[in-house]
């Protein structure tokens, strides 16, 4: 895998959450709180997860210093302010991904490829956007498709 498909990967991984968390804005504050709905979760938890975990991910992989991000541990936001930290976090990400280059994805840490850690932060957040999707649509605010062809599509037709 190369340093084209990784940002394809991160782009999809952005859209796909973008129209989540768009989903999510006038949820009941019921559901948004509601924890146990999926594990230990519910929607609200779900989401400040993905986002801590996408953190954590690039705060390590990128050899940050000091503590890293735990937003789960933090008072749950709200809608708005979870999307404001998302789009800190994609700013922060972006300028990241940028600065990488083929030699990184060639690096092997632990016996792990770089490149499989990159997608696996993508997957992971595909678990849990469906967890969260699931949970939108029975509260009546599906996000619709999120599924990577329709990015693709959306790519193809400069909507994306």
């Amino acid at each position: 895998m190369d340093l084209a498909d990784i940002r394809y990967l991160f782009g999809y991984d952005r859209w796909a959450t973008t129209r989540v968390l768009g989903a999510a804005v006038g949820v009941d504050e019921a559901t948004w709180s509601a924890p146990n709905a999926i594990g230990d979760r519910g929607l609200g938890g779900i989401l400040v997860h993905a986002l801590g975990a996408h953190q954590r991910w690039r705060h390590g992989l990128s050899e940050g210093v000091g503590e890293q991000p735990r937003p789960e541990n933090e008072p749950l936001p709200t809608e708005n302010a979870l999307r404001d930290a998302w789009e800190t976090e994609w700013l922060a990400m972006d300028a990241w991904v940028a600065a990488l280059d083929d030699a990184a994805m060639a690096v092997i840490d632990d016996g792990i490829p770089y490149w499989q850690m990159l997608a696996h932060v993508v997957n992971h957040g595909t678990q849990h956007r469906a967890e969260a999707a699931a949970l939108l649509t029975a509260a009546g605010h599906s996000p619709g498709d999120l599924d990577m062809i329709f990015f693709a599509e959306a790519v193809r037709d400069g909507t994306a």
